[in-house]
């Protein structure tokens, strides 16, 4: 009779064990980002220097200017034609939708920050999504008596 409980409470434990990892399995969500390009792709890309754009070369209507400061920074002054796309909130279901509709339309995206190097993180990040179309300006931006001062670094 002992033995009859034993084997109904690790079947029953079986069962409920069982249970819990086909609710696991149901409830997985695939990852909205995937990487399209390894990280060994990635910084192969990043040695070549290609991937900088100076602020002569911009005036082309596939061209589009994302700039990745902050709120303020970008209310305060930003380059004409540009739209806004804060650095860490670079993945966020909004800001993907903007980039998105920009690779769907066939537009090159121009990334640029107070200087190149806070625009790199978000310019490795984008590259190993699949946005192979992209470059970061090369230049520094800067205020002077509240006005927006862009200094070409080239």
């Amino acid at each position: 009779m002992k033995e009859l409980e034993k084997t109904k409470r690790i079947s029953i434990a079986a069962i409920l064990a069982i249970l819990a990892i086909v609710i696991a399995v149901l409830s997985f969500k695939k990852p909205k980002h995937l990487y399209a390009i390894n990280t060994k792709d990635t910084l192969e890309k990043i040695t070549t220097y290609d991937y900088f754009i100076s602020l002569d070369k911009i005036n082309n209507p596939d061209y589009v200017l994302v700039d990745l400061r902050n709120q303020h920074e970008f209310d305060k002054g930003h380059l004409k034609g540009a739209i806004h796309v804060y650095a860490p909130e670079i993945l966020s279901e909004i800001n993907s939708d903007i980039l998105k509709d920009l690779k769907e339309n066939s537009k090159k995206i121009i990334l640029y920050a107070t200087n190149p190097n806070e625009a790199i993180s978000s310019y490795m990040l984008l590259y190993q999504l699949g946005y192979d179309d992209i470059k970061i300006l090369c230049v520094e931006n800067s205020y002077h008596q509240n006005k927006l001062i862009t200094k070409m670094l080239v």
